[in-house]
Order: structure tokens, then C-alpha cells, then sequence
């Protein structure tokens, strides 16, 4: 029988959220298998239903595990680990992991550019832009939700594509000669809106990574400015530093 120390500096919860992280993180549990119960837990581990629940709970805070209303609470698949690298569109790299990627269109329009955003794209404000929202998906799970605007005087007709099923940045490459080779992002942590919980079937509070990206192409030319809300529970951004010459 597993035994927490009692007259350890660490709290009885985090003890065994440690325990149970061990058990996830090297694949002891795998993906959506399922945790003892409450009362098992409390019963191996010798604590409190309260504690049990306060361990639990900071596992779901950090996207380890997940709960099913009378089912129980199982092991989250591990986080998609999105490098830093490359510029790469949500299709392409969804289809280098082996996921099949879908989307669902919220919204495709032209409209006139906000002042804000006519000062991220320099455009001069009132400028028409192609507004392109969708859910992202792969492998059926929504994973986040992306809005991209670009000036409409560089791609015209864009929006006689399906972008349900095709991939923006194919068609800018096939249909219009842009090669989309440089972007500058900022990504902050933040918590999910009702509206953006109910995209991404997440349940409040829930926290979600916020990403903003200028693209441009070979040629230099600013294309693209993308707001995306990625689920929390299933990202993790990465990226290799090198230390600073000189």
C-alpha cells in the first residue's frame, strides 16, 4: 500500500499529485484511461476525500487529466508540443503528426478594416479585408479557434474557396503565387471566454494560450494577421534558444 509522509514539508495533496503525475507522465496510465475512484484513492493513499479532490483538481488545471460527469476521471492525451521553429500552416502540421485536420467555418467575409487592424496589417483605415474565422480540429477534438484577417486588394477572390475543407495557406500558394516564409508572434496565457468554452468543449474556468501573428511572404509583404485561441489543456509551445553572441 502507498503511504504519504506525514511529517513531509509538502502538503498531503501535492504529495499525491506528484504520485498520480508519476503514474501519467511515464505512461503507467495511458491516454483515457481511467483513474481509481475518489473513494479508492482515499482509501491507498490513507487521506481525505478532500484532499483526493485538491490534487485532482490541480491535475485538471494542468490539462493531466479530465472528468466525465458520471463516468469518472481519466488520463489526458499528452499536449501537442508546437515548435517555434517553422512556419506552418494548422493542416500541415496536424497531417506531419498523423491527425486527421478539419475545420468549421464561423465566418468568411469581406468587411473594413478596424483602425487597430489597419495599423497591424498598414493598411489605411476603412481598407476592405478578407475575414476568415474557423474551429480548428484534428482528429474530431476542437482544438482552437483561429481568425485571420488579410488585405482583400492581394487576394480578391479567396472567398470562393471551402475552407471547411481546404487549407488557406495551399490556396494562397497555388491560386495566388504567395510563399508565406517569415511571422512575428506573441502568445499570453489567459482564461477562456464562455463563448470560446462552448467551441472548444471546455468547461469553465479553463485556460487557453492566445496567440497574434503577422505573416508575410518571400517578397516581404505583410499578408496575414492571425488571432487564435488554443485550448490550454492540449498545447504547449516550444522553442531552442541559443545563447547571444558577443
Amino acid at each position: 500500500m502507498t503511504r504519504l509522509k506525514r511529517n513531509h514539508p509538502l502538503p498531503l495533496y501535492t504529495q499525491l499529485k506528484e504520485s498520480l503525475r508519476s503514474d501519467l507522465v511515464t505512461g503507467r496510465l495511458r491516454a483515457h484511461d481511467q483513474l481509481p475512484s475518489e473513494r479508492e484513492l482515499c482509501a491507498r493513499f490513507r487521506v481525505s476525500r478532500m484532499t483526493v479532490r485538491q490534487a485532482l483538481l490541480d491535475l485538471a488545471r494542468e490539462g493531466l487529466i479530465y472528468s466525465r460527469a458520471g463516468k469518472g476521471t481519466f488520463a489526458s492525451e499528452p499536449k501537442i508540443d508546437q515548435q517555434l521553429k517553422t512556419l506552418s500552416g494548422f493542416s500541415q502540421d496536424m497531417q506531419s503528426r498523423g491527425s486527421a485536420p478539419a475545420s468549421r467555418v464561423l465566418e468568411a467575409k469581406a468587411e473594413r478594416a478596424s483602425a487597430r487592424l489597419a495599423r497591424a496589417l498598414n493598411l489605411t483605415p476603412g481598407a476592405k479585408v478578407i475575414v476568415l474565422a474557423r474551429v480548428r480540429l484534428a482528429d474530431g477534438m476542437p482544438l482552437a479557434i483561429e481568425t485571420v484577417h488579410l488585405p482583400h486588394a492581394l487576394c480578391p477572390n479567396l472567398l470562393r474557396h471551402d475552407f471547411a475543407r481546404e487549407s488557406l495557406y495551399a490556396v494562397l500558394e497555388r491560386e495566388h503565387g504567395y510563399r508565406l516564409t517569415r511571422a512575428e508572434q506573441t502568445i499570453e496565457a489567459a482564461l477562456a471566454r464562455p463563448r470560446e468554452a462552448a467551441l472548444l468543449h471546455l468547461t469553465l474556468p479553463a485556460p487557453v494560450l492566445v496567440m497574434e501573428r503577422l505573416t508575410y511572404t518571400d517578397q516581404g509583404v505583410l499578408i496575414e494577421h492571425v488571432h487564435s485561441i488554443y485550448r490550454g489543456d492540449r498545447y504547449k509551445f516550444h522553442s531552442t534558444l541559443a545563447p547571444h553572441q558577443g
